[in-house]
């Protein structure tokens, strides 16, 4: 049944479908690494407090070598600057927090660019599908439903088929942009809950 109703709508019909294999190619890729992202950083802040606590910045820093967690890398350069003074800490965290953020916010640019062209060829098609129905009409001299319904099909499916994808690839970039929120709130918190740990060190 799809397959009739993508061949009835015509050539437009591909670049849409090219469409949305591009936004769902980045919609799993970044399903993936946020997912990813999430469950590695509960458990990393968790670990590197306690490592920090008990063991000292040191083994903190060795922590966070060799955890893949999005906050590690912040971590890492904060904690390797504890002897320049907490307000270096600061700085440090805040210059590498916002390399952090774009990382998770990689490819939105591109689903955003899907959610629009998506419905934009779909009406294309439309358009194209109406010149056709009237070249029928033209041609035969006539305005039968027979005549015109080649052309009406079309225009309306690529319309459908448009909208489909762009609702469908903006669900995913809602849910990014949900977690993407969450996980930057969560690498804020973290970074207080680590000055606050490094202030209980004494470090000035």
């Amino acid at each position: 049944m799809l397959v009739d109703y993508f061949v009835q709508g015509g050539p437009f019909m591909w670049p849409i479908l090219g469409v949305f294999a591009l936004g769902l190619i980045i919609s799993f890729e970044r399903l993936y690494s946020l997912t990813v992202a999430g469950v590695q950083t509960k458990t990393f802040l968790k670990d590197v407090e306690n490592t920090l606590k008990d063991d000292g910045v040191e083994a903190a820093k060795e922590y966070c070598a060799k955890s893949s967690s999005p906050v590690a890398s912040m971590y890492h350069e904060a904690l390797s600057r504890v002897d320049q003074g907490i307000e270096k800490v600061e700085k440090t965290i805040a210059s590498a927090g916002s390399l952090e953020m774009a990382f998770l916010e990689k490819n939105q640019v591109w689903l955003s660019t899907v959610i629009t062209i998506a419905p934009m060829l779909g009406f294309t098609g439309t358009v194209a599908g109406m010149v056709k129905a009237f070249q029928d009409i033209s041609k035969a001299n006539d305005i039968s439903p027979t005549i015109v319904a080649s052309g009406i099909s079309q225009a309306l499916l690529t319309t459908l088929f448009g909208l489909i994808v762009a609702m469908i690839i903006q669900v995913f970039q809602n849910w990014f942009l949900t977690r993407i929120d969450k996980l930057i709130i969560d690498m804020e918190s973290s970074s207080v809950t680590l000055l606050d740990a490094l202030v209980e060190k004494k470090i000035k």
